[in-house]
């Protein structure tokens, strides 16, 4: 039952978030996928994205693919807090312990988010595929899985499984900061002995955001070698055309970016990165909390209604 309540309000969190987000992600989407060289540039900051959408009377293809981002996003978060509570709860079972460290949470963490990626991943990448798509021609869900091999649709998957790391440094940069500012913040009780003084609210939401902030900056080149591998569209020049689907893989991703855009590419879209990923873990983590005192309710209350009609179909 809790682990069901967790991953019923963690899904719906994310739903949310991710619908709210979701212009801001189609621009940054199609922003990261370009490949070119900087004098031949079509959008030369993220802006151009959404200014291409209204300029061309298709607003509404900024929301291309939302109903698949919504069901990868709903699935992906709903096995993610089920499976990282139910790992949970089995390690405290077997271990005796009552409570996790947090390296053994960081861990617990990251074997979640493996296992989630593995059974989203081809969701993951039929949404990449419709909103790098021109605005106006994205294609639909089955369509955009069938057009491509089972292989095409876990294109990325290395790089997502590596991405689970994100939280690990995001929570090892949080312990980090927190010990720091907490170092010379001693205070004294009415007897005199010194007492480590709590991080505020302020200041822990501060904190996350720096440390989740720090976190996405270190993975972002493996973000944006994602994108480009599962997007729709490529830039392809005389030699890429040669060796067709050579930015399919990671080298020939971390190529293309080495060779166009040199070492600042790999971090093209860093700033709309950070405001989307900050924005949707706050909105999630908030939408989370509020709804899980709901569903813990809604669950009980239907696990009674369907308990009475059996009780009283034996009794008959």
């Amino acid at each position: 039952m809790e682990s069901l309540v967790e991953a019923t309000s963690g899904a719906v969190g994310s739903l949310v978030s991710t619908t709210i987000l979701y212009p801001l992600d189609t621009c940054k989407t199609k922003y990261q996928a370009e490949n070119r060289a900087h004098n031949n540039q079509k959008y030369r900051k993220i802006s151009d994205v959404l200014w291409e959408a209204i300029s061309t009377g298709q607003v509404l293809s900024l929301y291309q693919g939302l109903g698949t981002k919504n069901l990868q996003s709903f699935i992906s978060s709903f096995i993610y807090f089920y499976e990282y509570s139910f790992f949970k709860r089995l390690y405290l079972k077997k271990s005796g312990s009552k409570s996790i460290g947090t390296k053994v949470n960081l861990i617990l963490a990251a074997a979640a988010g493996a296992c989630t990626v593995v059974l989203t991943q081809p969701l993951d990448t039929a949404s990449s595929k419709m909103q790098t798509s021109t605005f106006g021609k994205s294609k639909g869900l089955w369509e955009t899985l069938s057009e491509n091999t089972w292989s095409e649709a876990f294109d990325g998957l290395g790089i997502s499984v590596l991405l689970t790391i994100n939280p690990s440094i995001q929570y090892t940069a949080f312990d980090q900061l927190k010990q720091r500012s907490l170092k010379d913040s001693m205070s004294k009780n009415r007897d005199g002995v010194s007492s480590r003084a709590a991080l505020s609210a302020f200041s822990a939401f501060m904190l996350g955001a720096v440390s989740k902030c720090i976190a996405t900056f270190v993975t972002y080149p493996a973000i944006r070698c994602k994108v480009m591998i599962q997007s729709a569209e490529s830039d392809e020049d005389e030699e890429d055309i040669a060796q067709p689907n050579s930015r399919k893989t990671i080298l020939g991703a971390v190529r293309a970016i080495w060779k166009k855009e040199g070492i600042l590419g790999f971090f093209k879209g860093l700033q709309a990165q950070i405001l989307k990923t900050v924005l949707s873990s706050a909105l999630l983590l908030m939408v989370k909390e509020k709804i899980t005192k709901t569903t813990w309710v809604l669950m009980i209350a239907l696990k009674r209604f369907m308990i009475i009609p059996r009780t009283r179909l034996k009794n008959s």
